[in-house]
């Protein structure tokens, strides 16, 4: 992505300080990445709560008892928080989440999350900035438009901010019985398979086939309706999925490699906030 593009004066002209992400607002609710280890943890809790408490995934004895979702990433990952103000400004307040993990922090670790479902092969040999995004959710009191609007918000802030060029991670659907998913695999596999130099595949020992019945009899329709929020979400972007899916018994889910690259987020979602961004960062 060139952020030097002068795109008809849109935000890629914009002179951002990138040394700060600035919080985003929505009447109470605001987007900002996490500045201390309360708000993180906080994160974590909310991410327990939702996860194991709500979603039934099944903890370890350590995440049972802390009951916070904790994993190695979080040490590298940036932290974008939703905050509702009217609780509270700081961790008390955080209502919603999404970890972020630029490819620089994933090398000090040597690997990124994904790689322990999907082979990430093409994406690491494209010439570009990587950022994953992953451990989505937002607290049940929360789940309408506002919220997940700021996320979106945060994201395309983010990206631009850190002249990210492709966004990737993985992505939920709900179960672990791949023929109850036939319509919503088939339809992500037919219509949203990733070009070949971006197609990440599902590692060979975990690999579920995503195309399960003949798509031209396909009810497009009800499909769609199917999918989560979120992953309708990244094809509202110009997003794409790899080529087969993965079983996560932990988190009860089937999980499908899902990758935006940077420009088409920008182009269509800049547009849309381009007003209130450029007001929130000046």
């Amino acid at each position: 992505m060139s952020v030097e593009s002068p795109r008809t004066g849109g935000l890629s002209a914009l002179d951002l300080d990138r040394d700060g992400f600035h919080e985003l607002r929505g009447g109470n609710l605001g987007v900002r990445i996490a500045s201390t280890q309360e708000e993180i943890e906080a994160a974590q809790a909310l991410r327990y709560r939702v996860f194991f408490e709500e979603m039934g995934a099944q903890p370890d004895e350590r995440t049972f008892r802390l009951k916070r979702d904790i994993d190695e990433f979080d040490d590298y990952a940036d932290h974008l928080l939703v905050i509702d103000h009217a609780v509270s400004s700081g961790a008390a307040g955080v209502v919603g989440t999404y970890r972020l993990m630029q490819g620089d922090r994933a090398s000090k670790l040597g690997r990124f999350y994904s790689e322990s479902e999907f082979d990430i092969g093409p994406l690491k040999k494209f010439p570009g900035r990587l950022l994953e995004v992953g451990r989505s959710c937002i607290d049940i009191r929360y789940r309408g438009r506002a919220a997940m609007q700021l996320l979106w918000r945060g994201i395309a802030s983010y990206i631009f901010l850190h002249k990210i060029d492709v966004l990737f991670g993985c992505a939920s659907l709900p179960g672990t019985n791949p023929e109850e998913l036939s319509e919503e695999l088939t339809y992500l596999y037919h219509n949203h398979l990733a070009p070949p130099a971006l197609r990440v595949k599902a590692l060979p020992d975990r690999r579920v086939e995503m195309l399960r019945q003949d798509p031209l009899t396909l009810d497009r329709r009800r499909a769609l309706t199917r999918l989560p929020p979120l992953i309708k979400g990244y094809l509202r972007l110009g997003g794409y999925v790899g080529d087969g899916a993965v079983v996560d018994p932990q988190f009860r889910t089937t999980d499908v490699a899902v990758l935006v690259k940077s420009e088409l987020m920008t182009d269509k979602y800049y547009r849309h906030y381009e007003r209130r961004l450029r007001d929130a960062l000046d």
